[in-house]
């Protein structure tokens, strides 16, 4: 499966101790199959997060969950494991599309050009073996083959250096912004049934399998505060089992609502939302 080198913006949302953490990124490649990232957070090898991958020019983010492969440093590898067909063919239309992947494949071309040219000399010591002189245009050839090589990956490098420079100057920027977003105090207590009606994207929770194996049902009344942007910034499971609050919060974090607006202006804001669960 092929990896195309993507400098995006990626969110990743993490669940500590029942409550749902954001941890900003920026890719470094992707592939149907998952992503590479830099990530301003720790994760660890094995746990679930939930994905937001941007890819331009698409208006909507690609929202997923993966598994953490590995993580070293601020690099670390996600394998998607519920990407729809939909999703997929997103990832190949943006691969088919964009420049900047075609330029990189004609940069990989050059060097296995260089390499296979390069790997012509044995030829040229079994003909002086055989008593054929080697044909010094060729050695001129393939020398300037691996000047032409080596100044290639000169200016990936080059390319690869600033970008990552680049990238981590936005990381830096998000990683402010959202830390001051999420600290940010609600301006006001809005009613459950107010809020509702601005509800626009709602994801259903995942019945946990061993919770309908223990008929476990009820209702999860959550605490949330919803942002300016209209997503849900924190949450606090009121009551229920552990097991359904988990389930309901992993999916309530993907809700969007409207902006609450006060005086005309979004504001951050303070409701109550139930996610049932039924057999």
């Amino acid at each position: 499966m092929p990896r195309f080198l993507m400098q995006a913006q990626v969110d990743l949302t993490v669940l500590r101790s029942g409550v749902p953490d954001t941890v900003p990124g920026r890719s470094v490649n992707v592939c149907e199959r998952g992503v590479a990232a830099m990530v301003a957070g720790e994760l660890i090898t094995g746990e679930s997060v939930g994905v937001e991958l941007y890819l331009p020019p698409l208006t909507e983010p690609l929202r997923t969950r993966a598994l953490v492969r590995y993580h070293d440093t601020l690099r670390c590898g996600l394998e998607f494991v519920a990407l729809s067909a939909e999703q997929r063919a997103s990832i190949r239309d943006w691969a088919k599309e964009t420049k900047a992947t075609a330029e990189e494949i004609s940069v990989s071309a050059a060097l296995n050009t260089a390499e296979k040219k390069g790997s012509e000399p044995n030829k040229a010591a079994d003909s002086s073996i055989a008593g054929k002189p080697p044909n010094k245009a060729k050695w001129k050839s393939r020398w300037l083959w691996w000047l032409v090589a080596l100044f290639f990956l000169l200016i990936a490098t080059a390319i690869w250096w600033w970008r990552w420079n680049r990238a981590w100057e936005d990381l830096e920027y998000g990683l402010r912004s959202s830390h001051a977003s999420t600290a940010e105090r609600p301006r006001a207590q809005v009613p459950a049934e107010v809020m509702q009606k601005l509800l626009v994207h709602r994801v259903e929770p995942v019945y946990p399998a061993e919770a309908r194996k223990e008929r476990l049902e009820g209702t999860i009344a959550l605490d949330i505060v919803v942002g300016r942007d209209g997503a849900v910034l924190r949450m606090r499971a009121l009551n229920g089992p552990d097991i359904l609050a988990r389930a309901a919060m992993d999916a309530l974090r993907w809700w969007k609502f409207e902006p609450y607006r006060i005086n005309g202006e979004p504001a951050v804001v303070e409701t109550t939302v139930a996610v049932e669960f039924k057999r």
